[in-house]
């Protein structure tokens, strides 16, 4: 089973919020998950992104692949691969 960190987006039309979640490759978007690590916050100036180290580092010992999005949040949160 591949497993995927990415983001699901939640809030109101034109005003996103996104949830850093951990999920099978294969589910949707905004569909089923396996654990929720974070939280991204676009709308605020700076950017608020809030992301369980703990649980970040532990998914990432155990194979998950960040989207390109969510690497970007991670570097910025400063945690490492």
């Amino acid at each position: 089973m591949a497993v995927k960190m990415r983001l699901k987006r939640m809030g109101y039309k034109k005003h996103p919020f996104y949830r850093v979640i951990v999920a099978d490759a294969r589910s949707p978007r905004d569909g089923k998950f396996i654990a929720e690590i974070g939280t991204y916050d676009p709308n605020q100036e700076p950017s608020v992104i809030k992301i369980n180290e703990e649980e970040a580092k532990k998914w990432l010992a155990n194979g998950a692949q960040p989207t390109e999005t969510v690497a970007k949040l991670l570097k910025q949160a400063g945690i490492e691969k």
